[in-house]
């Protein structure tokens, strides 16, 4: 008995591990609320999967963004992420014009108009002496009133080609379910695996403690900042092109959705600790407590309530103390 006893420990730790995963919250979150909807809605499971995929992946990669940025501590927070988004679907899909030949350069425009105001945005930050929370809100007034200047309020479709990669799927998943991944993917490598990663996390640690110890910490900074940014740019390309066009208010959910998504998938809210896993499954559970509310046909307002409601919950429960990334 006691040989069997000591046969299950290793099992028993590696459980007890897992459970302990502050992001595991998320996904079981997600998953009671994708059963639920798969019930009352009556829908097929694979196609309530594909679509919650589809739609998450726009979360996820403006979320991975906002994560590093939040993992450097407090009063670190990019609020310019919809008004990046705007401007560089707008830019991108204007050069573009419905060119199929042109997708390429609309593509580097997007990339380099989220460069362009990640340098900003840094730039207000350190050489203005800003908090970056009133730093990257002020910069959002002046890229939004770009794109309102740029567009006219005219809604800009994308080239054939292009959106029909953002709709379609590859294999079964989505393409832009697919990219959200690789980025997930190449974010979990960058935190776990490679030196930056560790400045990160140093610098949300102990800012002072960061900068004794050798760490270029403003060169951290700045890139974390544009790759905000970046992230926010491919994301408004992406959802550009998969709604049919770019206008005004396509990132307007996405400045509190990439924060949300942050904090439920298990990321310290005070910087020093990220979970990249954790953003795939909040950004999941976002978009399926949404749709859950909406087959039970609530109003808006209940919608809002009972969605706030359930994400104190999850969050109460992936920051109880004894969780670890």
């Amino acid at each position: 008995m006691t040989d069997k006893m000591l046969s299950l420990e290793p099992s028993v730790n590696r459980l007890s591990g897992l459970i302990r995963k502050p992001w595991l919250w998320a996904y079981i979150a997600a998953t009671l609320t994708f059963a639920a909807t798969s019930l009352v809605a009556g829908s097929a499971a694979g196609s309530l999967l594909y679509t919650a995929l589809t739609f998450a992946s726009f979360s996820a990669i403006v979320g991975i963004g906002q994560m590093l940025v939040i993992t450097m501590g407090p009063g670190n927070v990019d609020l310019s992420i919809p008004a990046s988004m705007t401007l560089a679907a707008t830019l991108a899909l204007k050069f573009m014009d419905t060119q199929t030949e042109l997708i390429l350069p609309g593509f580097l425009i997007a990339i380099g108009v989220g460069m362009g105001s990640g340098i900003l945005n840094f730039a207000l930050i350190l050489l203005l002496r800003i908090p970056p929370i009133i730093a990257t809100l002020a910069a959002s007034f002046l890229y939004q009133s770009l794109a309102i200047w740029s567009n006219r309020g005219l809604r800009i479709k994308p080239p054939e080609p292009l959106a029909e990669f953002a709709t379609g799927g590859t294999l079964g998943v989505p393409n832009v379910a697919l990219v959200g991944i690789a980025l997930a993917v190449f974010a979990y490598v960058l935190l776990e695996r490679a030196i930056a990663g560790r400045w990160i996390s140093a610098i949300g640690q102990n800012l002072r403690a960061a900068r004794l110890s050798g760490v270029p910490v403003n060169i951290v900074r700045f890139a974390v900042y544009v790759n905000s940014a970046v992230c926010a740019a491919l994301a408004g390309f992406l959802l550009a092109s998969f709604s049919g066009g770019a206008n005004l208010n396509m990132g307007t959910e996405y400045m509190l959705m990439s924060i949300a998504v942050v904090v439920i998938g298990g990321s310290s809210i005070g910087g020093g600790n990220s979970n990249v896993p954790g953003i795939w499954g909040a950004a999941l559970f976002m978009f399926l407590i949404v749709s859950m509310l909406n087959s039970y046909g609530l109003g808006a307002g209940i919608r809002l309530i009972l969605t706030g409601f359930v994400i104190v919950c999850v969050v109460t429960l992936a920051s109880r103390k004894g969780y670890k990334a």
